[in-house]
């Protein structure tokens, strides 16, 4: 059974200040739609930059992929991918935290 969804208003609002308490600043780059917008994490890491994209699992749960790949990307690879999700899904979201040990401030499943 599917895990009832939250808004992404609100879920954006939770992960910044979970990201504030934890000593983990995060900004919005993008607004995305307050109700159903979809979310992109990008996590500034020592050697560069994770996107971490919110999909939904095959049990039916909501988890983490890492859109860029497993290693960190600069930039512009970066910016290319969030810029491809947007075309594809102009509601979504693009949040960025400050992640010295490449985990996002917010619980969630991280797929491999």
């Amino acid at each position: 059974m599917a895990e009832p969804r939250v808004k992404a208003g609100l879920w954006v609002k939770m992960a910044l200040r979970l990201g504030d308490s934890a000593g983990r600043p995060g900004m919005v780059l993008r607004r995305g739609d307050p109700d159903a917008g979809g979310v992109l994490v990008v996590l500034r890491v020592p050697d560069g930059l994770v996107v971490l994209s919110r999909v939904t699992s095959g049990d039916g749960g909501q988890a983490w992929m890492r859109g860029t790949g497993a290693a960190p990307v600069d930039q512009a690879a970066a910016d290319a991918y969030t810029a491809r999700q947007v075309r594809y899904d102009p509601d979504v979201w693009v949040l960025e935290f400050e992640a010295p040990d490449g985990l996002p401030p917010f619980e969630g499943r991280l797929l491999a």
